[in-house]
Protein backbone atom coordinates (compact mmCIF):
# COMPACT_ATOMS: atom_id res chain seq x y z
CA UNK A 1 0.00 0.00 0.00
CA UNK A 2 1.34 3.48 -0.76
CA UNK A 3 1.16 6.43 1.91
CA UNK A 4 -1.45 8.05 0.03
CA UNK A 5 -3.77 5.23 -0.09
CA UNK A 6 -2.90 4.88 3.64
CA UNK A 7 -3.57 8.28 4.13
CA UNK A 8 -6.62 9.22 2.46
CA UNK A 9 -8.51 5.59 4.55
CA UNK A 10 -10.76 6.57 7.33
CA UNK A 11 -10.39 4.05 9.98
CA UNK A 12 -13.41 2.06 8.87
CA UNK A 13 -11.97 1.61 5.81
CA UNK A 14 -8.86 0.83 6.81
CA UNK A 15 -10.81 -1.86 8.76
CA UNK A 16 -12.35 -3.53 5.74
CA UNK A 17 -9.47 -4.05 4.22
CA UNK A 18 -7.86 -6.25 6.89
CA UNK A 19 -11.59 -7.97 7.44
CA UNK A 20 -11.48 -8.31 3.42
CA UNK A 21 -8.21 -9.89 3.45
CA UNK A 22 -6.67 -7.47 1.28
CA UNK A 23 -4.42 -6.35 4.16
CA UNK A 24 -3.09 -7.98 6.86
CA UNK A 25 -2.75 -5.75 10.45
CA UNK A 26 0.94 -5.95 10.76
CA UNK A 27 1.12 -4.53 6.95
CA UNK A 28 -0.60 -1.71 8.35
CA UNK A 29 1.21 -0.74 11.12
CA UNK A 30 3.92 -0.78 8.53
CA UNK A 31 2.48 1.89 6.42
CA UNK A 32 1.39 3.79 9.44
CA UNK A 33 5.03 3.79 11.47
CA UNK A 34 6.17 4.95 7.48
CA UNK A 35 3.76 8.04 7.43
CA UNK A 36 4.52 8.67 10.79
CA UNK A 37 8.13 8.95 9.87
CA UNK A 38 7.77 10.96 7.08
CA UNK A 39 5.77 13.86 8.46
CA UNK A 40 5.91 14.15 12.07
CA UNK A 41 9.46 15.38 12.09
CA UNK A 42 8.03 18.79 10.46
CA UNK A 43 5.21 18.69 12.87
CA UNK A 44 5.88 17.50 15.89
CA UNK A 45 2.81 16.02 16.78
CA UNK A 46 4.01 12.68 18.25
CA UNK A 47 6.49 12.79 21.31
CA UNK A 48 6.77 8.63 21.35
CA UNK A 49 6.39 6.14 18.85
CA UNK A 50 5.93 2.78 20.39
CA UNK A 51 6.64 -0.54 17.77
CA UNK A 52 6.23 -3.23 20.26
CA UNK A 53 3.03 -3.28 20.98
CA UNK A 54 1.57 -7.06 21.30
CA UNK A 55 -0.38 -8.02 18.16
CA UNK A 56 -4.04 -7.33 18.30
CA UNK A 57 -7.65 -8.71 19.20
CA UNK A 58 -10.35 -9.16 17.10
CA UNK A 59 -12.61 -6.24 17.12
CA UNK A 60 -14.35 -4.20 14.91
CA UNK A 61 -11.69 -1.90 14.36
CA UNK A 62 -8.96 -4.87 13.96
CA UNK A 63 -5.75 -3.20 13.17
CA UNK A 64 -6.53 0.58 13.05
CA UNK A 65 -3.89 2.13 14.42
CA UNK A 66 -4.53 4.99 16.68
CA UNK A 67 -2.31 7.39 18.73
CA UNK A 68 -3.15 8.56 22.85
CA UNK A 69 -3.02 12.11 23.85
CA UNK A 70 -0.23 11.96 26.42
CA UNK A 71 -3.24 12.72 29.26
CA UNK A 72 -6.10 11.37 30.37
CA UNK A 73 -5.61 7.64 29.70
CA UNK A 74 -3.28 5.37 31.05
CA UNK A 75 -1.46 1.84 28.92
CA UNK A 76 0.13 -0.56 30.84
CA UNK A 77 4.71 0.14 31.11
CA UNK A 78 4.05 3.12 29.10
CA UNK A 79 5.15 6.34 30.03
CA UNK A 80 2.27 9.35 30.52
CA UNK A 81 4.49 13.01 31.10
CA UNK A 82 1.14 15.21 30.57
CA UNK A 83 3.76 17.83 28.66
CA UNK A 84 5.97 18.56 31.69
CA UNK A 85 8.84 18.15 32.89
CA UNK A 86 7.82 17.75 36.43
CA UNK A 87 6.18 14.06 34.94
CA UNK A 88 9.32 13.22 33.11
CA UNK A 89 9.17 9.35 33.62
CA UNK A 90 6.13 8.63 34.99
CA UNK A 91 4.92 5.59 33.77
CA UNK A 92 1.42 3.73 33.90
CA UNK A 93 1.24 0.78 35.86
CA UNK A 94 -1.81 -0.37 34.43
CA UNK A 95 -4.48 -0.30 31.45
CA UNK A 96 -7.46 2.62 32.18
CA UNK A 97 -10.88 1.37 31.62
CA UNK A 98 -10.84 3.62 28.38
CA UNK A 99 -7.60 1.95 26.90
CA UNK A 100 -9.01 -1.60 27.62
CA UNK A 101 -11.97 -0.81 25.52
CA UNK A 102 -9.91 0.52 22.97
CA UNK A 103 -7.99 -3.19 22.68
CA UNK A 104 -10.90 -4.70 23.12
CA UNK A 105 -12.12 -2.65 19.91
CA UNK A 106 -8.59 -3.97 18.01
CA UNK A 107 -7.01 -0.83 17.72
CA UNK A 108 -3.32 -0.77 17.58
CA UNK A 109 -2.07 2.36 19.68
CA UNK A 110 1.67 3.23 18.25
CA UNK A 111 2.43 6.15 20.44
CA UNK A 112 1.74 9.00 22.85
CA UNK A 113 0.76 12.55 21.03
CA UNK A 114 1.44 15.70 22.11
CA UNK A 115 -0.04 17.91 24.63
CA UNK A 116 0.68 21.45 26.23
CA UNK A 117 1.98 21.02 29.86
CA UNK A 118 -1.22 19.62 32.09
CA UNK A 119 -3.52 20.48 29.39
CA UNK A 120 -4.07 24.02 30.85
CA UNK A 121 -3.93 25.74 27.54
CA UNK A 122 -5.96 25.92 23.47
CA UNK A 123 -2.18 25.77 22.32
CA UNK A 124 0.00 22.73 22.07
CA UNK A 125 3.61 25.33 22.99
CA UNK A 126 5.53 23.53 25.25
CA UNK A 127 8.02 24.59 26.88
CA UNK A 128 9.38 20.52 27.17
CA UNK A 129 8.71 19.31 23.58
CA UNK A 130 8.72 22.70 21.41
CA UNK A 131 5.59 23.83 19.43
CA UNK A 132 3.22 21.46 17.21
CA UNK A 133 2.79 22.73 13.97
CA UNK A 134 -0.15 22.81 12.14
CA UNK A 135 0.25 20.89 8.48
CA UNK A 136 -2.29 23.72 6.98
CA UNK A 137 0.45 26.34 7.24
CA UNK A 138 3.53 25.35 9.89
CA UNK A 139 3.95 28.64 11.26
CA UNK A 140 0.80 28.07 13.28
CA UNK A 141 -0.34 26.83 15.91
CA UNK A 142 -3.04 23.50 15.95
CA UNK A 143 -5.02 24.35 18.61
CA UNK A 144 -5.08 22.21 21.88
CA UNK A 145 -5.31 20.78 24.50
CA UNK A 146 -5.15 17.55 21.87
CA UNK A 147 -2.96 19.30 19.52
CA UNK A 148 -0.85 16.39 18.56
CA UNK A 149 -3.88 14.38 18.42
CA UNK A 150 -5.62 17.02 15.32
CA UNK A 151 -2.06 17.50 13.80
CA UNK A 152 -1.59 13.48 13.31
CA UNK A 153 -5.03 12.90 12.11
CA UNK A 154 -4.97 15.76 9.96
CA UNK A 155 -1.88 15.40 8.58
CA UNK A 156 -2.70 11.18 7.74
CA UNK A 157 -0.41 10.04 10.15
CA UNK A 158 -3.47 7.79 11.33
CA UNK A 159 -7.00 8.16 10.79
CA UNK A 160 -7.92 8.32 14.20
CA UNK A 161 -6.70 10.07 17.84
CA UNK A 162 -7.59 9.93 21.22
CA UNK A 163 -8.34 13.02 22.97
CA UNK A 164 -9.96 15.23 25.60
CA UNK A 165 -11.91 18.26 26.26
CA UNK A 166 -12.13 20.14 29.31
CA UNK A 167 -12.98 23.32 28.13
CA UNK A 168 -12.65 22.65 24.05
CA UNK A 169 -9.53 20.76 23.85
CA UNK A 170 -11.37 18.20 20.77
CA UNK A 171 -13.29 20.75 19.04
CA UNK A 172 -10.30 23.40 19.00
CA UNK A 173 -7.93 21.69 17.51
CA UNK A 174 -10.47 20.07 15.05
CA UNK A 175 -11.29 23.31 14.15
CA UNK A 176 -7.95 24.55 13.48
CA UNK A 177 -6.91 21.55 11.58
CA UNK A 178 -9.92 20.85 9.54
CA UNK A 179 -11.12 17.60 11.45
CA UNK A 180 -14.94 16.16 12.74
CA UNK A 181 -14.32 16.31 16.82
CA UNK A 182 -17.36 15.40 18.83
CA UNK A 183 -17.17 15.94 22.55
CA UNK A 184 -19.53 13.60 24.55
CA UNK A 185 -21.89 14.00 27.10
CA UNK A 186 -20.43 13.73 30.83
CA UNK A 187 -20.04 10.27 31.90
CA UNK A 188 -20.86 8.87 28.22
CA UNK A 189 -17.00 7.48 28.17
CA UNK A 190 -15.61 6.01 31.30
CA UNK A 191 -12.84 8.19 33.17
CA UNK A 192 -11.71 5.24 35.58
CA UNK A 193 -10.60 3.24 37.30
CA UNK A 194 -8.74 5.76 39.10
CA UNK A 195 -10.79 8.68 38.55
CA UNK A 196 -14.93 9.29 38.68
CA UNK A 197 -14.42 12.93 36.75
CA UNK A 198 -11.15 14.71 35.81
CA UNK A 199 -11.50 18.82 36.74
CA UNK A 200 -14.64 17.96 38.29
CA UNK A 201 -16.71 17.06 35.62
CA UNK A 202 -15.75 19.55 32.74
CA UNK A 203 -13.39 16.78 31.08
CA UNK A 204 -14.15 13.88 28.67
CA UNK A 205 -12.51 11.57 26.31
CA UNK A 206 -13.11 11.29 22.99
CA UNK A 207 -11.42 10.96 19.45
CA UNK A 208 -10.36 13.02 16.75
CA UNK A 209 -11.30 11.67 13.44
CA UNK A 210 -11.49 12.99 9.33
CA UNK A 211 -15.20 11.09 9.30
CA UNK A 212 -17.98 11.19 10.76
CA UNK A 213 -18.74 7.55 10.89
CA UNK A 214 -15.29 6.90 12.20
CA UNK A 215 -16.12 8.83 15.19
CA UNK A 216 -19.37 7.40 15.40
CA UNK A 217 -18.21 3.75 15.12
CA UNK A 218 -15.32 4.79 18.34
CA UNK A 219 -17.70 5.86 20.07
CA UNK A 220 -19.78 2.58 19.83
CA UNK A 221 -16.53 1.05 21.05
CA UNK A 222 -16.25 2.89 23.89
CA UNK A 223 -19.25 4.04 25.26
CA UNK A 224 -21.02 2.57 28.54
CA UNK A 225 -20.54 2.54 31.84
CA UNK A 226 -17.70 1.09 34.11
CA UNK A 227 -18.69 -0.55 37.32
CA UNK A 228 -18.05 2.02 40.10
CA UNK A 229 -18.52 5.14 37.46
CA UNK A 230 -20.56 7.87 38.57
CA UNK A 231 -23.09 8.01 36.06
CA UNK A 232 -25.05 5.56 33.62
CA UNK A 233 -26.35 7.58 30.40
CA UNK A 234 -28.99 5.26 28.34
CA UNK A 235 -27.97 3.88 25.30
CA UNK A 236 -29.25 5.11 21.68
CA UNK A 237 -31.85 2.84 20.79
CA UNK A 238 -29.19 2.04 17.60
CA UNK A 239 -25.96 2.11 17.32
CA UNK A 240 -23.88 5.25 16.84
CA UNK A 241 -22.75 4.13 13.40
CA UNK A 242 -26.28 3.87 12.34
CA UNK A 243 -27.81 7.29 13.88
CA UNK A 244 -24.75 8.95 12.03
CA UNK A 245 -26.19 7.74 8.66
CA UNK A 246 -29.98 8.30 9.11
CA UNK A 247 -30.71 12.19 8.17
CA UNK A 248 -32.24 14.11 11.26
CA UNK A 249 -35.95 15.32 11.24
CA UNK A 250 -36.24 19.08 10.18
CA UNK A 251 -34.91 21.23 13.51
CA UNK A 252 -34.98 24.01 15.17
CA UNK A 253 -31.53 25.45 15.63
CA UNK A 254 -30.56 28.22 17.43
CA UNK A 255 -27.42 30.81 16.08
CA UNK A 256 -25.07 31.94 18.33
CA UNK A 257 -23.41 34.61 16.45
CA UNK A 258 -21.55 36.45 18.65
CA UNK A 259 -19.29 35.16 21.71
CA UNK A 260 -20.43 35.26 25.17
CA UNK A 261 -17.26 37.52 26.00
CA UNK A 262 -18.64 40.18 23.31
CA UNK A 263 -15.80 40.10 20.85
CA UNK A 264 -15.82 40.43 17.30
CA UNK A 265 -15.74 37.66 14.85
CA UNK A 266 -13.14 37.05 12.42
CA UNK A 267 -14.39 38.19 9.01
CA UNK A 268 -13.66 34.97 7.55
CA UNK A 269 -15.82 33.18 10.39
CA UNK A 270 -18.47 35.44 10.04
CA UNK A 271 -18.80 34.66 6.75
CA UNK A 272 -18.49 31.18 6.96
CA UNK A 273 -21.37 30.88 9.66
CA UNK A 274 -24.17 32.42 7.28
CA UNK A 275 -22.69 30.23 4.91
CA UNK A 276 -23.55 27.40 7.53
CA UNK A 277 -26.40 28.91 8.01
CA UNK A 278 -27.74 28.84 4.16
CA UNK A 279 -26.64 25.18 3.91
CA UNK A 280 -28.70 24.61 6.78
CA UNK A 281 -31.61 25.66 5.89
CA UNK A 282 -31.21 24.28 2.57
CA UNK A 283 -31.60 21.02 4.30
CA UNK A 284 -34.98 21.81 5.73
CA UNK A 285 -33.80 22.90 9.13
CA UNK A 286 -35.17 26.23 10.30
CA UNK A 287 -32.26 29.00 11.99
CA UNK A 288 -33.16 31.44 14.25
CA UNK A 289 -31.16 33.86 16.62
CA UNK A 290 -30.66 33.51 19.87
CA UNK A 291 -29.64 35.70 23.14
CA UNK A 292 -27.59 33.07 24.74
CA UNK A 293 -28.22 34.20 28.41
CA UNK A 294 -26.54 31.40 31.02
CA UNK A 295 -27.68 33.25 34.42
CA UNK A 296 -24.12 34.85 35.07
CA UNK A 297 -22.11 37.10 33.58
CA UNK A 298 -18.82 35.99 31.11
CA UNK A 299 -16.42 37.15 33.95
CA UNK A 300 -18.02 35.05 36.32
CA UNK A 301 -18.43 32.10 33.61
CA UNK A 302 -14.61 32.43 33.37
CA UNK A 303 -14.33 32.37 37.49
CA UNK A 304 -16.12 29.18 37.97
CA UNK A 305 -14.23 27.46 35.21
CA UNK A 306 -10.40 29.19 37.10
CA UNK A 307 -11.84 27.59 40.14
CA UNK A 308 -12.13 23.82 38.36
CA UNK A 309 -9.31 24.25 36.75
CA UNK A 310 -6.68 25.99 39.22
CA UNK A 311 -8.30 23.67 42.27
CA UNK A 312 -7.70 20.17 39.96
CA UNK A 313 -4.33 21.19 38.36
CA UNK A 314 -2.60 21.70 42.03
CA UNK A 315 -4.00 18.70 43.11
CA UNK A 316 -2.70 16.58 39.96
CA UNK A 317 0.91 19.05 40.39
CA UNK A 318 1.03 17.56 44.09
CA UNK A 319 0.28 14.18 43.47
CA UNK A 320 3.30 14.17 40.67
CA UNK A 321 5.44 16.07 42.76
CA UNK A 322 4.99 13.42 45.58
CA UNK A 323 5.53 10.76 43.16
CA UNK A 324 8.75 11.71 41.75
CA UNK A 325 10.46 13.73 44.56
CA UNK A 326 10.68 17.05 41.80
CA UNK A 327 10.15 20.29 42.97
CA UNK A 328 7.15 22.39 42.10
CA UNK A 329 9.39 25.21 40.88
CA UNK A 330 9.90 27.17 37.41
CA UNK A 331 12.60 24.36 36.79
CA UNK A 332 9.31 21.82 36.58
CA UNK A 333 6.28 23.97 35.33
CA UNK A 334 5.65 26.35 32.84
CA UNK A 335 5.02 30.17 33.64
CA UNK A 336 1.76 29.58 33.45
CA UNK A 337 0.96 26.45 35.00
CA UNK A 338 3.10 27.55 38.08
CA UNK A 339 0.48 30.36 38.15
CA UNK A 340 -2.61 27.82 38.12
CA UNK A 341 -1.18 26.14 40.86
CA UNK A 342 -0.64 28.93 43.37
CA UNK A 343 -4.55 29.80 42.71
CA UNK A 344 -5.37 26.68 43.49
CA UNK A 345 -3.67 26.33 46.21
CA UNK A 346 -4.74 29.21 47.47
CA UNK A 347 -8.78 28.34 46.94
CA UNK A 348 -11.06 27.93 50.25
CA UNK A 349 -13.49 24.87 49.85
CA UNK A 350 -16.46 27.28 49.84
CA UNK A 351 -14.79 28.99 46.70
CA UNK A 352 -14.99 25.56 45.24
CA UNK A 353 -18.44 25.16 46.49
CA UNK A 354 -19.25 29.00 44.96
CA UNK A 355 -18.60 27.53 41.81
CA UNK A 356 -20.82 24.27 41.95
CA UNK A 357 -23.21 26.35 42.83
CA UNK A 358 -22.45 28.81 39.64
CA UNK A 359 -22.12 25.51 37.30
CA UNK A 360 -26.06 24.67 38.24
CA UNK A 361 -27.35 27.92 37.22
CA UNK A 362 -25.44 27.88 33.71
CA UNK A 363 -26.98 24.52 33.07
CA UNK A 364 -30.32 25.30 33.83
CA UNK A 365 -30.20 28.58 31.62
CA UNK A 366 -28.75 26.06 29.03
CA UNK A 367 -31.14 23.95 29.53
CA UNK A 368 -33.84 25.81 29.01
CA UNK A 369 -32.52 26.88 25.73
CA UNK A 370 -31.95 23.32 24.37
CA UNK A 371 -35.54 23.07 25.27
CA UNK A 372 -36.38 25.60 22.60
CA UNK A 373 -34.35 24.71 20.29
CA UNK A 374 -33.05 21.35 19.35
CA UNK A 375 -29.57 22.44 18.41
CA UNK A 376 -27.49 24.95 19.31
CA UNK A 377 -25.28 26.63 16.17
CA UNK A 378 -22.28 28.90 16.65
CA UNK A 379 -18.97 28.78 15.12
CA UNK A 380 -16.08 26.77 17.09
CA UNK A 381 -13.76 29.46 17.61
CA UNK A 382 -14.18 33.29 16.84
CA UNK A 383 -10.48 33.51 14.56
CA UNK A 384 -8.43 31.68 12.99
CA UNK A 385 -5.06 29.51 14.03
CA UNK A 386 -3.17 31.95 15.66
CA UNK A 387 0.99 32.08 14.73
CA UNK A 388 3.19 30.09 16.77
CA UNK A 389 4.57 32.34 19.73
CA UNK A 390 1.93 34.39 19.85
CA UNK A 391 -0.55 32.52 22.26
CA UNK A 392 2.05 31.96 24.95
CA UNK A 393 4.02 35.46 24.61
CA UNK A 394 2.67 37.17 27.36
CA UNK A 395 2.22 34.12 29.73
CA UNK A 396 4.86 35.02 32.33
CA UNK A 397 3.14 38.57 32.98
CA UNK A 398 0.02 36.52 34.01
CA UNK A 399 -0.75 35.02 37.42
CA UNK A 400 -3.94 32.82 37.52
CA UNK A 401 -7.00 34.29 37.08
CA UNK A 402 -5.17 36.22 34.04
CA UNK A 403 -4.19 33.43 32.69
CA UNK A 404 -7.74 31.67 32.52
CA UNK A 405 -9.37 34.97 31.12
CA UNK A 406 -6.18 35.14 28.02
CA UNK A 407 -7.54 30.98 27.66
CA UNK A 408 -11.30 31.58 27.28
CA UNK A 409 -11.27 35.01 25.07
CA UNK A 410 -9.18 32.31 22.79
CA UNK A 411 -12.23 30.17 22.41
CA UNK A 412 -14.93 31.57 24.11
CA UNK A 413 -18.01 29.12 22.51
CA UNK A 414 -16.49 26.01 23.57
CA UNK A 415 -16.38 25.94 27.05
CA UNK A 416 -20.16 25.96 27.98
CA UNK A 417 -20.58 22.77 26.71
CA UNK A 418 -18.28 21.44 29.36
CA UNK A 419 -20.02 23.15 32.21
CA UNK A 420 -23.30 22.10 31.32
CA UNK A 421 -22.01 18.26 30.27
CA UNK A 422 -23.47 18.65 27.17
CA UNK A 423 -22.36 16.89 23.54
CA UNK A 424 -20.59 19.24 21.59
CA UNK A 425 -18.86 18.97 18.16
CA UNK A 426 -16.93 20.54 15.03
CA UNK A 427 -17.55 19.99 11.88
CA UNK A 428 -14.98 20.95 9.22
CA UNK A 429 -17.62 23.17 7.12
CA UNK A 430 -15.42 25.72 5.50
CA UNK A 431 -12.22 27.55 4.93
CA UNK A 432 -10.42 31.36 4.64
CA UNK A 433 -10.42 32.07 1.24
CA UNK A 434 -7.14 33.86 1.80
CA UNK A 435 -5.33 31.40 3.39
CA UNK A 436 -7.16 28.51 3.11
CA UNK A 437 -6.73 27.25 6.70
CA UNK A 438 -9.93 25.73 7.87
CA UNK A 439 -12.73 27.16 9.73
CA UNK A 440 -14.64 24.45 12.17
CA UNK A 441 -18.51 25.28 13.38
CA UNK A 442 -20.06 24.32 16.61
CA UNK A 443 -22.96 22.26 17.12
CA UNK A 444 -24.06 21.75 21.07
CA UNK A 445 -26.89 19.65 21.70
CA UNK A 446 -29.30 18.40 24.40
CA UNK A 447 -27.21 16.58 27.32
CA UNK A 448 -26.99 12.32 26.32
CA UNK A 449 -28.53 13.11 22.40
CA UNK A 450 -24.74 12.45 20.76
CA UNK A 451 -27.21 10.59 18.15
CA UNK A 452 -28.91 14.06 17.10
CA UNK A 453 -25.54 15.26 16.63
CA UNK A 454 -23.90 12.77 14.75
CA UNK A 455 -27.11 12.31 12.31
CA UNK A 456 -26.91 16.11 11.74
CA UNK A 457 -22.91 15.78 11.02
CA UNK A 458 -23.51 12.87 8.83
CA UNK A 459 -26.43 14.50 6.44
CA UNK A 460 -23.79 18.00 6.42
CA UNK A 461 -20.99 15.78 5.41
CA UNK A 462 -22.64 14.30 2.54
CA UNK A 463 -23.91 17.18 1.35
CA UNK A 464 -20.40 19.35 1.79
CA UNK A 465 -17.71 16.97 1.55
CA UNK A 466 -14.69 17.49 3.23
CA UNK A 467 -12.72 14.30 2.80
CA UNK A 468 -10.80 15.52 -0.21
CA UNK A 469 -8.98 18.80 1.28
CA UNK A 470 -5.68 17.95 2.14
CA UNK A 471 -3.11 20.21 4.44
CA UNK A 472 0.07 21.20 2.78
CA UNK A 473 1.92 18.50 4.93
CA UNK A 474 0.37 15.41 4.36
CA UNK A 475 1.98 11.80 4.67
CA UNK A 476 0.43 10.49 1.30
CA UNK A 477 2.58 13.34 -0.37
CA UNK A 478 5.37 11.79 1.41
Amino acid sequence: MHLSEYAALDATGLAQLIRDGQMSASQVRAVALQALQAVNPQLNAVVEVWTDEPGVVEGPLRGVPLLLKDLGITAAGRRNELGSALALGCTAQSDSELMRRFRRAGLLALGRTATPEFAASTTTESRLLGPTRNPWDVARSAGGSSGGAGVAVAAGMVPVAHATDGGGSIRVPASLCGLFGLKPSRGRVPMGPEVDEVWSGLAVHGVLTRSVRDSAALLDAIHGHAAGDPFHIQAPEASFLALCQRPPRPLRIGLQTSPLNGEALHPAVHNALLQTVGHLEALGHRVEPVAVDIGVSWEAFVALNARFWSSNTAAWIDAIAAATGRSIDTHTLEPATLALYRQGKALSATELLGALYERNIVARHAGGLLEAHDVLLSPTLPGLAPMLGTYNAQQEQLDGWGWMNHVFNQSPFTALANVVGAPAMSVPLAHDPLTGLPIGMQFMGRFGDEGLLLGLAGQLERALPWAQRRPAVWAGNA
